[in-house]
């Protein structure tokens, strides 16, 4: 599992990057926090990495 690079600001609907770093070990696990900066509004966002069980739920 692994982050988006980038995502959709959702306050200007502009684009943010990936921000964080991975872990030293390379692996992103479900609760890590990945953040995100907006090139436009320059808002910055902390999100939680989701559970798989929870991407099958939505399907």
């Amino acid at each position: 599992m692994t982050p988006e690079p980038e995502i959709v600001c959702v306050d200007c609907g502009g684009r943010c990057y990936l921000t964080s770093y991975p872990p030293e070990d390379g692996l992103w696990f479900p609760g890590d926090i990945v953040t995100y900066k907006c090139r436009d509004c320059l808002d910055r966002w902390d999100l939680v990495m989701p559970d798989d069980e929870e991407d099958d739920l939505d399907s």
